[in-house]
């Protein structure tokens, strides 16, 4: 039954269990239903950080999981990630990274814009260092269920007392108009501390949405194989483009997610990306869009039109690029 009134702030009971599940923990009462990722994630930053604590986050990643960290007034550090190795972050640099003010990591797996997953010895290994800190770790999980080899990591929030996992509809689920999105964790205090800045944002959220998420989530396997196969689709349509074009991108195939960050070989990916869209209305983004240099490009490859979009690129390359 649906009521067009106040829903409740942490989220609707049912749709709290029904988000639970996806987790070992399977715990309703550690999930926090948001009105999007963003919101989460502006929640959890200022419910952990204060001016001049230091925070690590893997680069490149989402704007908002620095930014509002900078904002706040803290000092953020870069976990660069191997770009000419699959996007891969090293846990030794991790540990290098780390000084007497850090009070949390910050890691996307699965990764936009890079497509790299961690795997199991990686993710375990930033746990333990986090573990013999005592630092928050915040994982950004919302490609999550989007992972093309057959082991699946657990969720951050399900390997460590201290994790925070991310979560919504937006990415895997193909369901962004939704604005539904949610944090994972099992710490009681910090929940709470959430909870209570979520009270000055949007206080709760749609009362149709959380319906509608609730539906989802019942077929959530149906909505996830339907992604995968528009993905599965979408990358052979890459494999082929990409080898007629190595003389302008050095392709691999990310692990997971619906975005690419091959490198460009044809100078600034700036301006490349800039002619593109002037002259044939198709969308790549920079790197530098990323703060990650000038020589990589963003493919996304969620959509169902990537083979029109990839004929216009080819067309730009053949007569427009120069």
């Amino acid at each position: 039954e649906l009521r067009l009134g106040y829903t409740q702030s942490r989220g609707a009971p049912g749709l709290r269990q029904a988000i639970a599940r996806l987790y070992a923990h399977g715990d309703p009462d550690a999930i926090l239903v948001h009105g999007g990722s963003q919101e989460a994630i502006f929640a959890f930053t200022n419910a952990i950080l204060a001016p001049g604590d230091h925070v690590i986050v893997q680069f490149p990643s989402y704007q908002s999981q620095y930014s509002i960290a900078e904002e706040i007034g803290a000092e953020v550090a870069r976990w660069n990630s191997d770009l000419d190795r699959e996007g891969a972050p090293d846990p030794a640099e991790l540990e290098r990274l780390l000084q007497p003010a850090t009070r949390a990591i910050v890691l996307t797996t699965p990764n936009n814009p890079t497509g790299y997953a961690f795997d199991r010895a990686r993710i375990d290994a930033t746990v333990e260092i986090a573990r013999r800190r005592g630092l928050w770790l915040f994982s950004d999980e919302v490609y999550r269920g989007s992972e093309r080899e057959a082991e699946r990591i657990p969720a951050v929030c399900d390997l460590y007392e201290r994790g925070v996992s991310l979560g919504g509809l937006s990415k895997a689920y193909g369901l962004a108009g939704l604005r539904i999105g949610w944090i994972s964790t099992r710490d009681r205090g910090l929940y709470d501390r959430i909870a209570t800045l979520k009270d000055y944002l949007t206080i709760c959220n749609s009362a149709p949405s959380e319906l509608l998420a609730e539906l989802a989530l019942l077929h959530s396997d149906a909505l996830i194989e339907r992604v995968r196969q528009i993905v599965a689709r979408n990358l052979d349509h890459l494999d082929a483009f990409f080898a007629r074009r190595t003389e302008l991108f050095a392709w691999s195939r990310p692990r997971a997610g619906t975005t690419a960050f091959p490198r460009y070989l044809g100078g600034s990916s700036e301006a490349f990306c800039s002619r593109l869209v002037e002259r044939a209305s198709v969308l790549l983004l920079p790197s530098t869009l990323f703060d990650a240099g000038d020589e990589r490009v963003r493919f996304g490859y969620g959509r169902a039109n990537l083979v029109e979009a990839l004929g216009a690129l080819d067309a730009f390359i053949e007569h427009d690029r120069l």
